[in-house]
């Protein structure tokens, strides 16, 4: 199954249009799993194969319906796409969270979360 397909059966899977610069990065990069300096923090983006098993098996839409888990920081937090908005943006969830109540948010866009990244990281928030 092509990338395009694997991309298109998540959308249908979870009800949801994957913004165009997510897209665009998963054309390009396919994923990424490194050490962002001078930030100093780890980020995760999987590849679009793992996107219908990783929200399946953490029961992301019974925990956080309307969120697709894309990566992480390669621990306990979840890179989330919280669709409960438009454009939906981009939220950090502890894997052990049980709603959105604890969500932190990130980015509006992937393209603005990483482009800020490797200055600022994870946004902790105060």
């Amino acid at each position: 199954m092509s990338a395009d397909d694997l991309l298109a059966r998540a959308e249908r899977r979870f009800g949801v249009r994957f913004p165009q610069d997510y897209r665009d990065f998963l054309a390009a990069e396919g994923s990424m799993s490194r050490f962002v300096p001078p930030a100093g923090d780890f980020l995760v983006i999987g590849p679009v194969e793992d996107l219908v098993p990783v929200n399946e098996a953490g029961e992301i839409q019974d925990r956080f319906p309307g969120g697709v888990v894309i990566g992480g920081d390669g621990g306990r937090e979840l890179l989330t796409y919280d669709f409960r908005q438009e454009p939906p943006g981009l939220v950090l969830l502890d894997i052990s969270a049980p709603d959105w109540s604890s969500a932190l948010p990130q980015a509006s866009s992937l393209s603005g979360l990483l482009a800020r990244f490797p200055v600022a990281g994870w946004g902790f928030g105060a």
